[in-house]
């Protein structure tokens, strides 16, 4: 397959993709990865072209993090310049004790239609990639993935064993310790060149972080409850401009709470050192029972049912311990 073959049909020309800065809307991804499956005849391209990504695909974005000092700080560009090259999804960090998840939110699944799973496996396995190739480590991890089983993974199950569909969400699971990984090339100097041109880019487009993706960040980032109040402290808002932000985008403070809980619970019982008990007091709930059923409202699971789900894929680097160099 040549790009003429894939690009021409839908009147793209390959010049104009690898421009710098240039950005195609959803639906022409969605074309583009469409024709490419039927001419490769492979359904699973989302795995193998996850599988294949290399950060410097990213332009600026992947000079930067490949310049950081860590993980988390590499993760931390790639949230905050990640719009500045797509708004079909977004990234952000959510932690609890000692695990992480990365979770992949989408924003237009139905524009892609017939191949989200490609664009959405595209992205999530890439994503992973991405973080072997960075730190020069096996960071084999668990992917959660909320899109039922496609009848092609069982052909390519062998590339990327660890991929658990049906879930609640999308995320890559990941521990404390692999987010305090260093990197394999850091320079402050090119990172600081890097980040320069990321941000004029993102001013140039006129992209400002989603009022809900930032809410729900800092409603993550704190152990006991947020008010409203200090929500809107925190974004640096008056509670009134807050509620009409809120009000404009479709958002529900309690609702973005609720989630809040709820990808906090999916992280903490991995940890098989928590108790039920523990865990609920932990997100704030008076009883088990009471925690119980907001988790089957979330997941239509039990807490102890999701729990068993995962027991079998809990790994060494979920529970703190030091990875291998591949």
């Amino acid at each position: 397959m040549t790009s003429t073959e894939l690009l021409t049909p839908l009147g793209l020309d390959q010049q104009d993709l690898e421009a710098p800065g240039s950005r195609i809307p959803v639906s022409t991804a969605s074309a583009v990865i469409r024709r490419a499956r039927l001419l490769t005849g492979e359904p699973a391209l989302g795995i193998h072209i996850g599988l294949q990504f290399h950060p410097i695909v990213l332009g600026y974005l992947g000079f930067a993090s490949m310049s950081a000092a860590s993980l988390e700080q590499c993760i931390d560009l790639i949230i905050r310049f990640g719009p500045a090259l797509t708004n079909a999804v977004s990234l952000r960090l959510v932690r609890t004790g000692e695990i992480a998840g990365l979770v992949v939110d989408e924003h237009c699944p139905r524009i892609f239609g017939d191949v989200r799973d490609v664009a959405l496996l595209g992205c999530l396995v890439s994503a992973r990639t991405i973080g072997c190739a960075v730190t020069g480590r096996d960071l084999v991890r668990p992917i959660d993935v909320a899109i039922p089983e496609p009848d092609y993974y069982r052909r390519v199950e062998h590339l990327v064993p660890d991929l658990r569909f049906g879930q609640p969400l999308n995320q890559i699971v990941l521990s404390q310790t692999d987010l305090e990984l260093p990197l394999r090339t850091p320079d402050r100097a090119a990172m600081r060149l890097a980040v320069d041109q990321c941000e004029q880019a993102v001013q140039a487009l006129g992209l400002n972080a989603r009022i809900e993706a930032r809410a729900l960040q800092l409603i993550l980032q704190r152990d006991g409850p947020l008010s409203f109040g200090e929500l809107a402290t925190a974004l640096h808002l008056s509670p009134r401009t807050l509620r009409r932000r809120f009000a404009e985008s479709g958002v529900c403070f309690s609702e973005l709470v609720e989630k809040a809980r709820g990808e906090r619970a999916l992280l903490l019982l991995r940890s098989p050192e928590l108790s039920l008990d523990e865990i609920a007091d932990r997100l704030g709930y008076s009883t088990v029972s009471n925690f119980t059923r907001a988790f089957r409202r979330w997941t239509g699971l039990t807490p102890a049912v999701y729990r068993r789900s995962v027991k079998g894929r809990l790994s060494a680097h979920e529970t703190g311990a030091p990875d291998k160099r591949a």
